[in-house]
């Protein structure tokens, strides 16, 4: 086996060393998990618009294929809330909810996704993830939040209601709430009440009264199942269907069939740019799940080789029945948590959830619509974070305003604007950032080598001498800026006679900087001033050495900032003009 086709096929690897400790790990990870996704697998099939048993469908073969070619021993791929609502809102634009061909339409976004992803991953551009700022992914999801748990209201009240946004949402809740179902809202808010109980307080409980710390565990993991059989029973003892109770109704007693996604040209074309954002964003939150979760047992993860697993998995989803999946915070950290070693323990849970699909799906025929509300509702409120704001606006007033805009876009507009927001403003953010880059005129500490701000040291500086020092890389967009910074500080001060830019952090130079370098050092040279560099990057000297600009710079490159001085003021070494720190400059 070559090196090469076992990172293709990680199983290939970890599968050889696979022993019986890892199998009885991984199955009793598998028995957690599967008893925890076979209600959100309900749950969010109804979120994405689609039968309850495209959930399960999706949550089969996508994991067996992700055990085969994903890189995470313990990420749990499946149906997540975010995914599922961006599913339906994308389906929603080009089929009719309930329809043949909405389903059809879902497929295609599984597929179109999967591809995409597999591209990345083969071209080796899990970068491209990284132009989503963390706080603009973490305002978009809990704008997505607050819109999950909103859009249930309705199972939960009994009502019909609709909408995209959170206005249309809570438009049409207030406009239907004379039609309230007493019995619904009671199951609603019981269901509710449980889970929520059973995710804070159960296991202390359970602990306090004796029960194993192992076993507690795996009880509370059994909340939603739990919620699930008192009110599924509760529909069918008391005959509450006839009552006006939502129910899930007959799910199809099966394994996932073979599905062909519909690829006409229309469709494709409609659906192309939400199975990108869609890809992009499930990359990026399973990424991070996989990774922090691998850091806990100094485990490796390969975003590349992530991304061939999340696709293959895609592509598995729309070929069985399902809708777009990636790896899930919630089920991961219980997978985790329960002792998974391997992959594998996601083929053992694709095997349990087989068997469901084949022998427990008439059980829940009187599942009320209210349980699997109240199921959504608890697991999407804890991805609702209102204190990335806080945090943001008290590290940087740019980062509070692309967190807040893309919070109040995707509220007010809806997840695709939201999320096309989001990316919009990581990019525009992180050229905000780099078009203004940070520049400090630097001097001599005294008794050391080292330079540093003046506005922050006390420091030994010569009137004929400026040093800035440059903190990034030069590019088109903050060339001019530097030269501003530069001309602007020699024309106010007639006693300049050198100009040194320091570039320790400069790692790049593009044509249109080095054409602003060279405009900078013709316009200096006219008012009679040198233009030198200092602490030159191997690389970025290379580079710089193809062009003509060493040739005509009117100064020197010198190997540190120390050797410049001594060259152009030695004076300064040993004494001279001292610049006090300014404890009210920035």
């Amino acid at each position: 086996m070559t090196p090469r086709l076992a990172r293709l096929v990680p199983i290939l690897d970890w599968g050889r060393r696979y022993n019986r400790a890892a199998l009885q790990n991984d199955l009793l990870a598998a028995v957690i998990v599967t008893i925890m996704l076979i209600p959100q697998s309900l749950a969010y099939a109804m979120l994405a618009g689609l039968p309850p048993e495209a959930g399960i469908y999706a949550s089969i073969l996508p994991i067996i294929l992700y055990a085969i070619f994903g890189t995470s021993r313990a990420l749990a791929v499946g149906p997540v809330a975010v995914i599922s609502l961006m599913t339906a809102a994308a389906v929603g634009e080009v089929a009719q909810q309930g329809t043949a061909g909405y389903a059809a339409a879902a497929l295609t976004l599984a597929l179109l996704s999967g591809l995409f992803l597999l591209v990345l991953g083969i071209f080796r551009l899990g970068f491209i993830a990284n132009f989503l700022s963390h706080p603009v992914i973490a305002g978009f999801i809990t704008a997505s939040g607050i819109l999950i748990a909103t859009s249930q209201l309705k199972h939960i009240l009994g009502v019909r209601a609709g909408g995209d946004t959170l206005p249309e949402m809570l438009g049409s809740l207030l406009a239907n709430l004379g039609q309230v179902n007493p019995i619904t809202l009671a199951i609603g808010v019981a269901a509710t009440a449980l889970l929520f109980w059973a995710r804070k307080g159960l296991k202390p409980a359970l602990i306090r009264a004796g029960l194993g710390e192992g076993l507690a565990t795996i009880a509370t993991r059994a909340g939603p199942v739990a919620a699930v059989v008192v009110t599924t029973l509760a529909v069918w003892g008391f005959g509450l269907e006839a009552r006006g109770v939502s129910i899930v109704g007959r799910v199809p007693q099966s394994l996932p069939p073979l599905t062909k996604p519909d690829l006409s040209f229309d469709l494709v074309r409609a659906l192309a740019m939400p199975a990108i954002l869609i890809s992009i964003i499930g990359f990026v939150e399973s990424i991070s799940v996989a990774q922090t979760l691998a850091a806990r047992r100094r485990q490796r993860i390969d975003p590349d080789q992530e991304l061939i697993g999340l696709g293959m998995a895609n592509i598995g989803a729309g070929l069985t029945g399902g809708y777009p999946v990636t790896g899930g915070f919630a089920r991961s950290v219980v997978n985790f948590d329960a002792g998974a070693e391997t992959p594998a323990a996601g083929a053992f849970t694709a095997i349990g959830l087989a068997i469901a699909a084949l022998a427990l799906t008439p059980l829940v025929y009187y599942l009320p619509q209210a349980t699997l509300a109240a199921t959504i509702i608890v697991a999407v409120l804890s991805l609702v974070d209102f204190g990335i704001l806080r945090r943001a606006w008290a590290y940087s007033r740019a980062d509070f305003a692309a967190v807040a805009g893309t919070i109040l876009l995707t509220l007010l507009l809806g997840v695709e604007t939201g999320v096309s927001a989001g990316v919009i403003l990581s990019v525009l953010l992180h050229l905000y950032h780099t078009s203004r880059p940070h520049i400090a005129e630097v001097g001599l500490v005294p008794g050391t080598q080292h330079f540093r701000n003046i506005r922050r040291h006390e420091v030994r500086t010569h009137p004929e001498l400026l040093t800035m020092r440059l903190d990034e890389s030069l590019y088109f967009a903050n060339a001019r800026f530097l030269e501003d910074k530069v001309l602007d500080r020699v024309s106010d001060d007639k006693a300049i006679r050198h100009v040194v830019l320091m570039f320790p952090a400069v790692n790049a130079v593009d044509l249109s900087a080095l054409e602003t370098l060279e405009a900078l050092n013709e316009r200096l040279g006219e008012m009679g001033v040198t233009l030198h560099l200092s602490e030159v990057k191997g690389p970025v000297m290379d580079r710089l050495g193809r062009s003509r600009f060493l040739d005509h710079l009117s100064g020197q490159v010198f190997l540190s900032q120390w050797d410049a001085i001594e060259t152009l003021t030695p004076t300064v070494c040993g004494g001279g003009a001292v610049t006090t720190r300014d404890a009210a400059a920035p």
